[in-house]
């Protein structure tokens, strides 16, 4: 008995070549730079006992480059990495990385305290820290149970 390949796209009546096209741009566009695409910058969100922690990657950005507003339960991050060409600079056989503005919004919970909101931006990392309101952090309560 000999063993044959199943191919789901070569049944019968099913229009073979616009699967195969279908397949190849997206091959392409899962493959290719993301310099071609919109640049969002990457971010980690973690929640600790007294506050939220928001670090973001913005490698080789300027501080004045960058926008960080909290309106309406809303923190937003808004900047532009600029792509530096320089006459000297021909010697590129690949860019990769990505440029240009982007712009990410996060809700924040009703217990996220706005008015003591602290940014730091070292290494290349933003870390925006939004504290607790004091409503919100845990707390033990000792029961005494009379018998």
């Amino acid at each position: 008995m000999a063993i044959t390949k199943y191919d789901p796209f070569e049944m019968s009546g099913l229009p073979v070549a616009s699967f195969r096209m279908l397949e190849d741009t997206l091959n392409r566009f899962f493959s290719e730079p993301t310099s071609s695409r919109p640049w969002s910058p990457a971010v980690d969100i973690r929640e600790t006992e007294n506050s939220l922690v928001l670090k973001a990657d913005l490698p080789e950005m300027k501080l004045e480059d960058m926008d960080i507003r909290l309106e309406n339960g809303t923190l937003t991050l808004k900047g532009e990495r600029r792509f530096e060409k320089k006459e000297e600079d021909r010697g590129y056989h690949r860019i990769e990385r990505s440029y240009g503005s982007f712009v990410r919004a996060f809700a924040l919970p009703d217990y996220a305290d706005a008015e003591n909101v602290a940014a730091d931006y070292k290494d290349g990392v933003l870390t925006v820290t939004v504290p607790k309101k004091e409503i919100a952090k845990p707390r033990a309560i000792k029961v005494n149970i009379h018998q």
